[in-house]
């Protein structure tokens, strides 16, 4: 998405690889202590899914470093003094280790011997979160700018350390990696309990179908506690966005949430709200009485600030979003603890309309975790880099905006291309057997 800058919405293939290793590790370790050929055959069934998914991933990185050349050179200027070491990190430190033992895993079958065998998928799973968060100290200081200084036009690195424990990476690095492992357990779910729907290899599935259930009722829990978390310090860090989140024009002393409303941004109102009293005050200070600040007071406090303009994001897109997001966070809830039941009535392997739902929602988490970054990037909307740079003044200079256009269509189509290739070649290899 233009508008939103590099390091908006990430591949669909990031969440999945970071839920889908510890996954196939755990199956590992399974097959290691057990010696059962079931969880062997889990192991190299899941794993062979995760070896598409990382290398399509590869190539879908390689595209967006063009990005920044081509689309953001006013952008890569501001920011590459201090982007440069955690993404250099991130290549030469997590995804060479997760690339190098991936590789090592999958031809170190009946080579290597079976402690450093399976220690090799656990330093995958651990490499591909460990880049995750590197990814994330480089957003997070797009969403709250520390350890620098302005000079010659630029942003310079002062104090590396600060971007290390930058408040924003400690609430949200923990959402968004947990948010993966959602996605990697209810693949990992859907596609057991689409075997086990057709009659195909019903004991082995069920096997990983319990483990992902667990692993997945877990994590949906972990993800809601930290969503809870980054949603508060949102309130601190970046205040516009919870107001944009909530629809809250006016300042209100309790708060109340929104659980309805029509936008109208021209007129910097809401009709047909519904609200509960107090609700929001709870969410943003665990209190009843706390104060939320609205729209229009902190748009007259960034007009004071930067200067005549509007720095009111799109309200509805990040409204709506959010509570597509927090949504389906229950759904999942809701369908893991639906399927722990059906495991301890011994129904697990015949319950035909919990495996349905657990097939449909194999296919949720990609859409909480895209609507989950709509309102991250558009939510610091229209800066950049919050307070810092607008996004309008990021875009390349050079180039007019039809050349903008041509490279947005073609990067468009090569995700377009990448996404359909990886579709075809999961679905070929995880479908039953007939």
């Amino acid at each position: 998405m233009h508008e939103m800058g590099p390091y908006g919405c990430p591949s669909v293939g990031v969440p999945l690889t970071l839920g889908l290793a510890p996954l196939v590790a755990i199956l590992q370790t399974f097959y290691f202590r057990t010696g059962d050929p079931a969880y062997k055959r889990l192991t190299q069934f899941f794993g062979t899914l995760l070896i598409i998914n990382f290398t399509l991933g590869v190539v879908t990185g390689i595209v967006q470093e063009f990005q920044f050349g081509m689309n953001w050179s006013e952008y890569s200027r501001f920011v590459g003094d201090i982007f440069g070491i955690p993404l250099a990190i991130e290549a030469l430190l997590a995804f060479f280790l997760e690339s190098t033992f991936l590789g090592l895993w999958m031809f170190g079958w009946e080579r290597l011997p079976r402690k450093l065998h399976l220690a090799c998928i656990w330093l995958v799973a651990i490499g591909s979160n460990l880049s995750a968060v590197w990814i994330l100290m480089a957003n997070a200081w797009m969403q709250v700018p520390v350890g620098y200084v302005l000079r010659n036009g630029r942003a310079e690195l002062t104090d590396f350390v600060a971007i290390v424990l930058n408040e924003r990476v400690l609430a949200q690095a923990p959402h968004v990696v947990l948010g993966g492992w959602i996605t990697g357990g209810l693949f990992v779910l859907g596609i057991s309990a689409w075997h086990m729907s057709r009659g195909s290899e019903v004991a082995v599935f069920a096997r990983s179908a319990r483990i992902a259930l667990v692993f997945s009722f877990v994590a949906a829990l972990l993800t809601a506690t930290t969503g809870h978390g980054q949603a508060q310090n949102t309130v601190i860090s970046q205040p516009m966005k919870i107001a944009a989140m909530e629809g809250l024009w006016e300042t209100e002393q309790p708060a109340s949430f929104s659980l309805f409303a029509i936008h109208d941004q021209a007129a910097r109102r809401s009709t047909r709200e519904v609200r509960m009293p107090w609700m929001l005050s709870v969410l943003a200070h665990n209190n009843t009485t706390g104060a939320v600040r609205g729209i229009n007071e902190l748009q007259a406090e960034a007009e004071g600030r930067y200067g005549p303009g509007d720095y009111v994001p799109p309200v509805a897109w990040i409204y709506w979003s959010f509570r597509i997001m927090v949504g389906l966070g229950m759904v999942f809830i809701a369908i893991t603890f639906w399927g722990l039941i059906t495991w301890w009535q011994g129904r697990l392997e015949k319950g035909r309309a919990w495996q349905r739902a657990a097939l449909i929602a194999m296919f949720l988490p990609f859409f909480a975790n895209t609507a989950g970054w709509l309102v991250t990037e558009l939510g610091r909307q229209p800066w950049i880099v919050y307070g810092l740079m607008l996004t309008r003044d990021g875009v390349s200079t050079s180039v007019g905006p039809i050349s903008v256009w041509i490279s947005m269509v073609g990067f468009t189509l090569v995700y377009g291309v990448l996404a359909a290739v990886g579709f075809v070649l999961m679905r070929r290899h995880a479908q039953p057997v007939s």
